[in-house]
């Protein structure tokens, strides 16, 4: 099925609006922005679509609420902003949507929130729910618990994890840009923007790059690394800019506007919680021969492959997998601990029971329990 006619056929987007997107001329969170977007998710429902949005803002609301011009750099301070600001974006949507005759609700995320298969089994049935009822859900990165060890980093990587979850057809990722360009359009004006990118490899991520808002988080790259999650689950993913006219409603009508990343292949679910929603906790290396076996014969991570450890994690918990060159080419779950794998690494599978006193399985990760990237 071509791009064009599965946008047309499509039955759930998420839509991520930027900070940078609901800010005025004057660099402030706009109201009235935020009521155009409550009418082109209303326009886009009445074509029998659900609509899931990821918003920033709360921290930039905060900012404003305080006098502030620049982002403090303390986490906490953050934190405390994003708590003043949180209520303030969400007043001024449920005031905007209820202008266009719809409902919202608030859903505050951490990346603890997606780490087990069962709560993101209770989200994606809460999302469920609230469609169902005709509610327009708001999530958010839960900014006032979040720190650097549970952070997304950012929505839009957040919203890719959300379509993943909720079994979207598409990601909108409303942008201050048209789309991904060749080069940067403010020093270069012969840049050309890319309509469709097949395929994300270092040439694109080369291409991106970061914020220069000091009320925004994600750039560009961010962008990309979502484009590149959501694909892995058979989404399609579209940077446009946030501020055109309908921009979403003329693309599912059928209008080809910013750029288009196509996905490249569907994981099973549980793979993309594996790739995406846990949060690696510690690395293993391997040399070169166990490598080969991961990326070309679909084999499972032995001890004897292993040379060594990072990190203290438990049995079924996430982990990285990294080869000396220390590139990353797997995560997976461990059947052992960092403890234990320490103790095996380098032997053979009959020796385990012998330097632990104890065999849980064969494998130090098993193939069904691991994701190549």
């Amino acid at each position: 099925m071509s791009p064009n006619k599965q946008m047309l056929e499509a039955k759930r987007i998420v839509l991520k609006i930027g900070t940078s997107v609901l800010l005025d001329e004057n660099n402030r969170i706009s109201p009235s922005i935020a009521e155009g977007f409550a009418r082109q998710v209303k326009a886009i429902r009445d074509l029998s679509i659900d609509v899931i949005v990821v918003s920033s803002g709360a921290v930039a609301s905060g900012m404003e609420e305080m006098g502030l011009r620049k982002k403090p750099a303390e986490m906490a301070k953050k934190q405390a902003l994003a708590s003043i600001g949180q209520i303030l974006l969400m007043k001024m949507y449920m005031e905007a949507f209820d202008k266009a005759s719809l409902n919202v609700s608030q859903i505050l995320l951490t990346h603890e929130d997606t780490k087990s298969r069962r709560r993101c089994l209770n989200l994606m049935n809460t999302i469920d729910s609230l469609l169902a009822m005709g509610v327009v859900p708001i999530i958010n990165e839960n900014d006032t618990l979040s720190f650097k060890e549970i952070m997304f980093g950012d929505n839009d990587n957040l919203s890719a994890l959300i379509a993943q979850i909720t079994g979207a057809d598409h990601l909108f990722l409303l942008s201050d840009v048209d789309g991904l360009y060749d080069k940067d359009p403010k020093r270069y004006p012969s840049a050309r923007m890319l309509s469709t990118v097949k395929k994300i490899d270092e040439e694109i991520e080369r291409l991106a790059g970061g914020t220069r808002s000091e009320k925004s988080v994600g750039g560009m790259l961010s962008k990309i690394e979502a484009a590149k999650k959501a694909g892995q689950y058979g989404i399609f993913t579209r940077v446009v800019k946030g501020d055109e006219p309908d921009v979403v409603l003329r693309v599912l009508r059928g209008e080809e506007i910013g750029t288009l990343f196509l996905p490249r292949r569907r994981l099973p679910r549980k793979k993309c919680w594996i790739a995406f929603a846990y949060k690696p906790r510690g690395r293993i290396h391997v040399d070169e021969g166990a490598a080969r076996a991961l990326l070309s014969k679909g084999k499972s991570l032995l001890p004897s492959g292993i040379f060594d450890v990072e990190g203290d994690f438990a049995q079924g918990e996430c982990v990285e997998i990294s080869t000396k060159e220390d590139r990353i080419i797997a995560r997976g779950i461990v059947n052992y601990s960092s403890a234990d794998i320490s103790k095996i690494m380098g032997a053979k599978s009959i020796e385990i029971e012998n330097k632990l006193g104890y065999k849980y399985t064969e494998e130090v990760i098993h193939r069904d329990n691991m994701v190549l990237l």
